[in-house]
């Protein structure tokens, strides 16, 4: 266990260290650019040149990388140039919005996607199974740009039960987060729906499920005892894996629904040129990435004991 936790704690520091140094080799190689992007473009030579020299920009690339991570996982982020802000209050802000987005899309998708795949899975080929497999394609093939259009056109402007925003700015409102989880739910639950579906079958499939049966265990004994467990490692992995999406890979439904999470500040750094909070904002999804793979990795052990955690490394691995 702490050989297993010490190992992907290794290969995430590499991670992120790599990851790291790319994103300051794009955005600050060129000092000059990165002296337009904060001063503005109508600063002078005279201030541009004042201000990278008084801000270390003469110093060589690779200390002022060394500098930068140094600050960085110290905690000081720097000032959003855009914003005007403490780009770590800025994040922590708006992490909490969309992880409010992200826990209601989890509610949704876990349950449902879960017992939708295991009940198709279970009866390969019959009604049930054609019926899930109807939905899981048809959610996963609409975008969510479309299925964001095509719900608002619904329930904002036809019938006029949801607001068409998400703003948020009389506090926690849950009518303005229905349209925001709708949309994130209904392309992910599609598609864990497929992979548990897939894995159940493969499982009622399996020798050891045959025999049970043929002991005269009940379908759902079978289920439950001996056929669930190992259904759920592929699912539950892809959901883990996912959640890092569901908080930094939601720009198209947060930016669509005017929602202030994290998703629309990395969309709002990029439009502005904001360099040092598009710097942080690329850490903390790099940071989320790998916490979400450690935990998946330590999902199998959990899910199914007789997984050693080297199998588990080797199965993340591949």
């Amino acid at each position: 266990m702490a050989y297993f936790l010490a190992r992907k704690l290794g290969l995430a520091a590499a991670t992120m260290l790599a990851v790291s140094f790319l994103v300051f080799l794009a955005l600050e190689v060129n000092v000059n650019d990165v002296a337009v992007k904060v001063l503005g473009q109508f600063s002078t030579a005279d201030q541009r040149a004042a201000w990278l020299l008084a801000n270390g920009y003469r110093d060589p690339f690779l200390l002022r990388y060394a500098r930068w991570l140094g600050d960085f996982v110290t905690g000081d982020w720097g000032v959003s140039t855009y914003y005007r802000a403490p780009i770590a209050d800025l994040i922590a802000d708006r992490l909490r919005a969309s992880a409010i987005l992200a826990g209601g899309a989890l509610l949704v998708i876990v349950p449902v996607s879960l017992v939708l795949g295991v009940l198709a899975g279970m009866r390969v080929g019959s009604p049930t199974d054609r019926a899930v497999s109807v939905f899981s394609v048809l959610t996963t093939s609409i975008p969510d740009f479309a299925s964001a259009v095509f719900l608002s056109a619904i329930f904002v402007f036809w019938l006029g039960w949801l607001p068409g925003a998400s703003t948020m700015l009389t506090g926690l409102d849950l009518r303005e987060l229905v349209l925001p989880v709708v949309v994130l739910s209904l392309y992910f639950t599609g598609y864990v729906v497929r992979i548990t579906r897939a894995s159940m079958a493969e499982v009622m499939a399996a020798p050891y499920v045959r025999t049970a049966r043929l002991k005269g265990a009940s379908r759902l004994r079978i289920v439950w005892r001996h056929a669930l467990r190992n259904a759920l490692i592929a699912p539950v992995t892809v959901i883990l894996l996912h959640i890092s999406w569901l908080l930094s890979g939601v720009i198209v439904v947060e930016v669509f629904f005017a929602y202030k999470g994290f998703g629309t500040l990395l969309y709002e750094a990029a439009l502005n040129s904001d360099v040092y909070l598009i710097e942080a904002c690329a850490m903390v999804s790099v940071a989320a990435v790998v916490l979400t793979q450690i935990l998946s990795d330590i999902a199998y052990t959990w899910i199914n004991p007789r997984i050693s955690f080297s199998v588990a490394t080797a199965r993340a691995e591949a």
